[in-house]
């Protein structure tokens, strides 16, 4: 078991991208890790040789279950164990890169219920479970620029990460309320080299209009590598006037 001074860090899509980078890197903080993923990662299982770790094998487009598993967690907790609570929110997925209306009503389903849905019933889960709890409490959810500027053919993710923008508002207003109540933060990372962005790359210009400012991004050396933007990104959680803003971005 880590010892009671450890960090409880709960985080989504945690088995690549920047969410391993993030799992990865507080392992080797001492963390205690909660990695929620529809797949396990090898890397981490590999890492963790303190038996820090704990991977959840769960579909977030139907995140009920995971969410009641969490709150279960938390509240069978006397004490809790750690020096500070952590829920990283930051799964997410990209529907097909087209006008809305030629998307699958599945497809937006799936978008809205991975990218917004699922980090409301986590974070429900999280500070329901722990309002009792004198520990540091933070919600760090990853949000986008493009939850601020919308962008044609990319409709359900712009309105997920708005979504979460905007829900991120109102839970730190009712958190502020209370005496010992959570931080909470939307925080747009930056652009970074991951899978979504070679689908932004590989998308139909006909469809997507934007494509070519993506392919321009990584052609000029834009892209952060997923362990520089999870190192920025784990910074700005351990600041000390974390959820001043409950929006921001990386690079203010």
């Amino acid at each position: 078991m880590s010892p009671p001074t450890a960090p409880l860090t709960i985080i989504t899509g945690s088995s690549r991208g920047m969410g391993a980078a993030m799992a990865l890197q507080c392992l080797r903080e001492g963390h205690q890790v909660i990695g929620i993923a529809r797949h396990a990662s090898d890397e981490l299982a590999a890492t963790d040789t303190a038996g820090r770790l704990s991977q959840w094998q769960a579909d977030l487009a139907d995140a009920s279950e995971v969410a009641q598993r969490l709150h279960d967690l938390l509240q069978g907790r006397n004490e809790p164990g750690c020096s500070a609570l952590n829920l990283i929110n930051n799964a997410g997925v990209l529907a097909p890169l087209q006008p809305l209306e030629q998307i699958a009503f599945t497809d937006t389903t799936r978008a809205l219920r991975v990218g917004l849905e699922a980090a409301m019933l986590l974070t429900t889960a999280m500070l329901g479970a722990t309002r009792h709890w004198a520990v540091p409490r933070r919600v760090l959810n990853i949000s986008s620029g493009l939850g601020r500027r919308a962008m044609a053919g990319s409709a359900s993710y712009c309105a997920a990460k708005a979504g979460m923008d905007h829900f991120s508002r109102a839970v730190a207003l009712e958190q502020a309320a209370l005496p010992n109540g959570a931080r909470i933060v939307s925080l747009a990372p930056g652009v970074i080299a991951t899978d979504m962005q070679v689908q932004l790359r590989g998308a139909d210009p006909t469809l997507f209009p934007n494509r070519e400012d993506f392919v321009q991004l990584q052609a000029q050396g834009q892209l952060l590598s997923p362990a520089d933007a999870a190192a920025r990104v784990l910074a700005w959680l351990r600041r000390p006037d974390f959820g001043a803003s409950p929006v921001a971005d990386v690079r203010e």
